[in-house]
């Protein structure tokens, strides 16, 4: 099993990584068409939710301590993935 410290560096690099492509999707909304736009809001919202959730579960994993941060591990495991499948899904929309 990877230590408390792997899981945190590697969860915290998706993150990252996902918040940069959130950024480059709203970019691409302004840019786009008013129907298009609103799409691209409402989407991002839900994006943004996802996201927000993500990084509650990394700063609880960050701050839990012992057998605890185990549990915590499989739910933020659980919210990075929503937020992936979310992101992909929207740019398969848009692009």
């Amino acid at each position: 099993m990877a230590s408390k410290e792997a899981v945190e560096k590697k969860q915290e690099a998706k993150i990252e990584e996902m918040k940069a492509e959130i950024d480059r999707l709203k970019a691409k909304a302004k840019q786009s068409g008013a129907e298009s736009q609103i799409k691209y809001e409402e989407k991002m919202e839900e994006i943004e939710a996802l996201k927000d959730s993500a990084e509650d579960k990394l700063d609880k994993l960050k701050s839990a301590s012992g057998d605890a941060w185990s549990d915590i591990q499989t739910g933020l495991e659980s919210a990075t993935q929503s937020l992936s499948t979310a992101l992909k899904s929207a740019k398969q929309e848009f692009d």
